[in-house]
């Protein structure tokens, strides 16, 4: 079985979903055709690029004829869409992704690894890990930053909150690490049914609990954790800096991330309060942040 697909490149990208979805699309892509980074949306914001890649797929059969006369008809900027029709065969599309997904290591001993492949040396700490729907794969700088810091500072027994948890991949990580539970919080259900599913793939599932925000009063007790890990945004982040600070046990480390570098100094302004944060790690403009709370 094959498929049709058409893509466009158009400042209206809204406007070219709904011609493709109106004229047979059985579904459309929008993504980034001028490489221009969308990094922290305003509140209620969802914003797209200058300029988009916008994609539909049709059915082997269906006639473009009429969608390309809609296109020039009622798109703005039909004249400069650079319309490409192509034909992709079927086939697994999941494992034809993975193909492209090689092991990432972090730090001396941590890798993350999708199936199907193998780390070089057999006394490595491995998390196994596919792309899903979930965030938190170790591609982006900001869990790169996340993975590192905890390679190189491994929980020795203990619990370890991962707030915001996407795919659970810190969680996991430092229970692969040595800590003794962690618990994964996350706004999106299905970041935790990620969470849970992966650290099934990685056994470590009866040490790790997931629930929603003020779901689980009983597993946040004031200054139960060693280690909290945070990586959201700054906006978030500085929410929630009495409800982390109060979760963090006396002597503890608070690691952040998701934050760029011009937001540095309001985040840190934000937790001064009860500890002082200072940059640990960079990639990119991203930033991350670390501190231990004093005691302990």
């Amino acid at each position: 079985m094959s498929w049709q697909q058409l893509q466009l490149h158009t400042a209206h990208a809204e406007f070219a979903e709904e011609i493709l979805l109106a004229n047979g699309a059985l579904s459309v892509t929008i993504s980034d055709a001028a490489d221009v980074p969308i990094l922290e949306p305003g509140p209620g914001e969802t914003p797209l690029w200058p300029r988009s890649r916008v994609q539909g797929l049709f059915a082997e059969a269906h006639p473009l004829a009429p969608v390309l006369v809609a296109i020039a008809e009622l798109l703005p900027d039909a004249d400069r869409a650079e319309a490409l029709s192509e034909i992709l065969e079927d086939q697994d599309w999941v494992r034809e992704c993975l193909k492209h997904v090689k092991p990432m290591q972090f730090g001396e001993r941590l890798w993350v690894c999708p199936q199907g492949h193998s780390v070089p040396a057999s006394n490595q700490v491995v998390v196994k890990l596919d792309p899903g729907l979930a965030f938190g794969t170790g591609t982006h700088p900001t869990t790169a930053l996340c993975l590192r810091w905890l390679d190189a500072h491994p929980p020795r027994g203990g619990a370890v909150l991962d707030y915001g948890c996407g795919s659970g991949i810190l969680a996991i990580a430092a229970l692969k690490l040595g800590a003794e539970s962690a618990l994964a919080i996350d706004l999106d259900p299905q970041a935790l049914v990620a969470s849970r599913a992966n650290a099934q793939a990685n056994a470590v599932d009866a040490q790790l609990r997931t629930g929603l925000p003020g779901e689980l009063p009983g597993e946040l007790p004031e200054g139960r954790y060693p280690i909290i890990l945070a990586n959201i945004l700054a906006g978030p982040l500085i929410a929630l800096a009495p409800t982390l600070c109060a979760q963090l046990a006396p002597g503890g480390h608070l690691v952040l991330s998701g934050l760029l570098s011009r937001q540095v100094d309001e985040v840190c302004a934000a937790y001064a309060p009860w500890l002082q944060l200072k940059a640990g790690g960079q990639e990119d403009d991203w930033i991350r942040l670390d501190g231990q709370r004093p005691g302990g």
